[in-house]
């Protein structure tokens, strides 16, 4: 095969495949990142003519896969000619659908699908997937912690862990643990979930949404689609937007088996805590293990363990091996993460929480006063859901991000010290001035990261790096 460098012209750097016969049909991958760079390898895998094109520079890491399979690709812009004559688009998730080159899609009618959708149809591998709001992370990396534990083929594949397609092209697992985000919900049709979790649906994301709540719901909801009764459906009882959802649900025939969980033992939940136990029904039978001896600690990590708890019995893993595996498991990096205690005060990464009902748990598990590291790109967020919190725990706001203008409209006049900073150097400085002997200084900025860093792994690191610093 024939590699072409073309010259760059205007910042596009550009490669094709010289004389190479056209396959029956054409793939083009929208986006050079994990999922891009994955499903061009499987498509180019199962005989496609495959083209990879990226509007940024590619990373060097996905641009050696694609040279090392031999899959044409361009950076830097992207060349219509190139893109509009695909039988099918695979686009990653971090894509938005109003830039223009989806617009001329659309308009061909090319189907778009998402790397997630694409990789299923090449494997039967039994599929675990979650999604929510919040908590998915930390109930995705229990559920692989458990599965893995019970010595079962399984890996990581979805918003954490690697490219499911690049796994399903160059391994052989017998099960996936997939996180899925609403945007990668949406490009998703025939694909089906053997074991579904839903763990709760609040604002988020609003911004990619038209600022439409229903359209936001309707996205996280198509994790039932396809699904039988030989199917699971593990979801959180008093949700009220889920719950009213199952209702309709319920009324279809052949629906998924559901196993609702809750905080309390409430008619047909099949998850629950009581006289201080975790309680699991399911027809592989009860488990149960004292709730002190799970690891994660707080309201929402007891969801997040009845939910995997759920799903681990559902594959009929041992108790003994369940127990252990809740008891024993880390927790996720940047998620309610323990920093240091520096003069007698704790610091805590929560650089995951961007939105508001993330932000809220951290804050129901503060129990001293507290120095609360605010704000970046706002996605259409109401902080009414944490006003009553703020109120009662907070003595300082700093608000982190180039734009406090809405976060200073809402919480003026509510907290008794509120400061900016425009740096997360800034931030940690002015939180380690005013932060008292017993107090928490917690980062949970409630919102995007993007406006002052890469994302949030970027944002809690450089926490961390001030934090030791101090």
């Amino acid at each position: 095969m024939i590699i072409l460098n073309l010259e760059k012209k205007e910042n596009k750097g550009l490669q094709l495949e010289f004389e190479m016969p056209l396959a029956l049909r054409r793939i083009v991958l929208l986006g050079g990142g994990e999922s891009g760079a994955g499903a061009a390898v499987l498509a180019k895998k199962q005989g496609f003519d495959v083209f990879l094109s990226d509007s940024s520079e590619i990373k060097p890491k996905y641009r050696d896969i694609l040279i090392k399979y031999g899959i044409a690709y361009e950076e830097n812009g992207h060349t219509e000619a190139l893109i509009l004559n695909a039988n099918e688009i695979i686009k990653s998730p971090g894509i938005p659908d109003k830039i223009a080159i989806i617009q001329k899609i659309k308009e061909q009618e090319i189907p778009i699908i998402s790397e997630i959708e694409f990789a299923g149809r090449y494997t039967n591998a039994k599929m675990i997937c979650i999604t929510g709001s919040n908590g998915k992370t930390t109930t995705t990396m229990l559920t692989y912690h458990i599965l893995k534990n019970a010595g079962l083929n399984v890996s990581l594949a979805g918003n954490i862990g690697d490219s499911l397609a690049l796994q399903v092209a160059e391994n052989d697992y017998d099960y996936y643990v997939i996180e899925l985000s609403s945007f990668q919900l949406d490009g998703m049709y025939d694909f089906k979930a053997d074991i579904a979790i839903l763990l709760n649906i609040t604002p988020d994301h609003l911004d990619r949404y038209n600022y439409e709540m229903q359209n936001y719901v309707d996205s996280k909801m198509r994790i039932l689609q396809n699904q039988t009764e030989e199917d699971a459906f593990i979801y959180w009882n008093d949700d009220p937007i889920v719950k009213l959802r199952i209702t309709n649900y319920e009324l279809r025939e052949n629906h998924a088996t559901l196993y609702p969980f809750a905080q309390t033992k409430k008619d047909g939940v099949k998850a629950y805590t009581e006289d201080n136990k975790l309680i699991i029904n399911t027809p592989n039978g009860i488990f149960t293990m004292e709730e002190e001896l799970v690891a994660l600690t707080g309201t929402h990590n007891l969801y997040n363990s009845l939910a995997a708890g759920i799903a681990a019995k559902l594959l009929d893993i041992k108790d003994e091996t369940i127990r252990q595996s809740l008891s024993d498991f880390k927790g996720v990096e940047h998620r309610l993460e323990k920093v240091a205690r520096v003069r007698g005060v704790d610091y805590i990464n929560d650089s995951k929480a961007t939105n508001v009902n993330s932000t809220w748990y951290a804050l129901q598990s503060m129990k001293t006063p507290t120095v609360l590291i605010l704000g970046g790109t706002d996605k259409g967020n109401d902080y009414r859901e944490i006003e009553s919190l703020v109120k009662d725990k907070v003595h300082t706001l700093i608000l982190l991000g180039l734009d406090n203008t809405k976060l200073h409209q809402f919480f003026d006049g509510k907290v008794e010290n509120i400061q900016d900073a425009r740096s997360m150097e800034e931030a940690v400085n002015r939180a380690y001035d005013v932060a008292e002997r017993g107090d928490t200084v917690l980062l949970s900025p409630c919102c995007a990261s993007f406006d002052l860093f890469q994302n949030y792994e970027d944002r809690g690191q450089q926490f961390k790096d001030c934090v030791c610093k101090l």
